[in-house]
């Protein structure tokens, strides 16, 4: 086995965190993989992986040299589609909200497959802004406009937002009449996960922001939870369009103050600048970025 095999090995145990499940995945016996990575570990003259009755843990020169391995076949991978057809293969790691993974993209993944059979995909979910190169994720995909960082940030979509209540909390409180005359009136508080402080509700007026905070009696820091309390009458909320559409249709919620609607939440596909774009990533962001718009965002 050559050294680029080696690594490609060598970086799928430490995905799959097992020498058993590596040796399936890549077709070879158990034996085959643990020889190669032992061959490695006597070429480099350190310890790559720690073994465990239950799995192979990275040591600290493990993890820094899978973060190697992953540049470089990235690299060998993108030199050789230039000179061929090749489509991608190989596993692709991206990281997405729950919410957005059930809405756009898990429906289209069928077809998604069918165009790249020879893809693997890990989806991880998460609200936080990962740690890319640390956790080996390739993309991620991140609502709103990015801090600074040393990714590189491609915006795919805008996502409509709305303003909401349920039929139960119009029929006790009234229907909002104006941004400005919203006393009596009470919000979901929905806590940030980066600073738990509560997000003021907002209103775009005349192009011009204006934010409102109201009395809540419940804070959240959760999506799904958020939209759940409306439909029990909890109070406003505002959310992506997408999320409550059949909501609004089947008349659970009622969309308030519609001609001063807040601003649309920009949607990021976003990669490590130190790594090469490898043809995997590049084709799941373009295809990503059209189930976006084909599933209700507004195309850039």
């Amino acid at each position: 086995m050559d050294r680029i095999d080696a690594m490609r090995v060598f970086a799928r145990v430490m995905e799959r965190r097992s020498f058993v499940r590596a040796a399936e995945d890549l077709g070879f016996p158990p034996s085959t993989v643990s020889d190669a990575i032992q061959q490695l570990e006597r070429r480099l003259g350190v310890r790559l992986v720690q073994r465990t009755t239950r799995q192979a843990v990275p040591t600290l020169d493990g993890e820094a040299y899978y973060r190697r391995c992953l540049t470089i076949l990235d690299e060998i991978e993108e030199a050789e589609t230039i000179f061929s057809s090749a489509k991608p293969r190989g596993l692709l790691r991206v990281d997405v909200q729950g919410t957005q993974a059930r809405r756009f993209i898990l429906p289209g993944l069928p077809d998604f497959f069918a165009q790249y059979p020879d893809l693997e995909l890990y989806m991880g979910e998460g609200d936080r802004l990962v740690d890319l190169v640390g956790e080996g994720i390739d993309c991620v995909l991140h609502a709103g406009e990015p801090k600074e960082s040393d990714l590189i940030a491609r915006k795919l979509v805008t996502l409509p937002e709305v303003t909401v209540a349920s039929k139960i909390y119009i029929e006790q409180f009234g229907v909002p009449t104006s941004w400005d005359a919203l006393e009596g009136h009470r919000m979901v508080a929905f806590r940030s996960s980066a600073t738990g402080g509560v997000l003021p509700l907002e209103f775009k007026v005349k192009g011009v922001l204006k934010h409102v905070t109201l009395p809540s009696t419940l804070s959240v820091n959760g999506a799904d939870t958020y939209t759940a309390a409306a439909r029990q009458g909890l109070g406003l909320i505002q959310v992506p369009r997408y999320g409550v559409e059949d909501d609004i249709a089947n008349g659970v919620l009622v969309e308030c103050l519609p001609e001063t609607p807040p601003s649309a939440t920009p949607m990021y596909a976003m990669y490590p600048r130190s790594r090469q774009l490898s043809l995997r990533v590049r084709v799941f962001i373009e295809w990503v970025a059209k189930r976006y718009v084909t599933v209700g965002g507004q195309a850039e």
